[in-house]
């Protein structure tokens, strides 16, 4: 039986990514959601923004960075609720496989996937849509999938506390929508009511942006930077580690 404990075993883990994988394989349509989509909205923000190509520059990089944690967070918190709902945790938590390596597992098969999103965004926005960064792609590429890896540890997350996949859908006004208005995309943190700056301060989101901009405008990585990825980093770990001590066996 499994003993419920977050810590994970690198096998199981290894093994609980690979079907995950092969499941991913076998959807399409999820596929597409995960790595054509982010794209496809790049790119039409870019002509949005046909006649004011420095708009698109102040806005693509963060753009790059919360488009992926959206989609993220919409299929991995539903994947894991279909888990659950069909009967599949519970099968899988029967034998020895704990929590943590099912929420491992899952992290690190949505995190390949992220790679493979964050590498197609980032690429095309730099090098075919004429995004203009200061700084490296590299360390822009580097943020975008630390925010692909948050959106998946929060759909992981937010999972255990949906009945259905309706319900885990509306988690996103309550997680996704307040970072999204707060974390500086749509004006400096700094200019808004002393009270949603200070909320901003304690969100990961607001990080990923400012990191985001780091790179935009500075060719040398700052301490700032640094302390941005590290915040965005430990936020995703330490959201893991929650959704795999509430994860249940089942929705009741």
């Amino acid at each position: 039986m499994s003993t419920g404990t977050p810590v994970a075993d690198p096998a199981r883990t290894l093994a609980t990514a690979a079907r995950v994988l092969r499941q991913l394989r076998h959807d399409p349509r999820t596929v597409a959601l995960l790595l054509i989509v982010p794209a496809l909205m790049i790119t039409l923000l870019r002509y949005v923004f046909d006649g004011s190509p420095d708009t698109f520059d102040t806005i693509g990089a963060s753009l790059l960075g919360i488009f992926p944690l959206i989609t993220m967070f919409l299929v991995t918190s539903i994947a894991t609720l279909r888990e659950r709902t069909s009967g599949t945790l519970e099968r899988l938590l029967a034998m020895p496989l704990g929590k943590g390596d099912l929420i491992a597992g899952y992290a690190l098969a949505f995190g390949a996937v992220a790679v493979l999103q964050s590498l197609l965004a980032t690429g095309l926005s730099v090098w075919v849509l004429g995004l203009d960064v200061v700084g490296s792609p590299w360390l822009l590429l580097l943020v975008a999938l630390l925010d692909a890896l948050l959106g998946t540890a929060l759909g992981l997350f937010v999972s255990a506390f949906a009945a259905s996949e309706f319900q885990a859908v509306q988690f996103m006004p309550a997680v996704i929508f307040p970072q999204l208005l707060l974390c500086g995309l749509f004006t400096p943190r700094d200019r808004m009511h002393l009270v949603l700056e200070a909320v901003s301060d304690v969100l990961p989101m607001s990080y990923a942006v400012d990191g985001m901009n780091q790179v935009l405008t500075r060719t040398e990585v700052t301490a700032d930077f640094y302390r941005d990825i590290l915040v965005v980093a430990g936020s995703a770990l330490l959201v893991l580690f929650l959704g795999a001590a509430t994860l249940r066996r089942r929705t009741v």
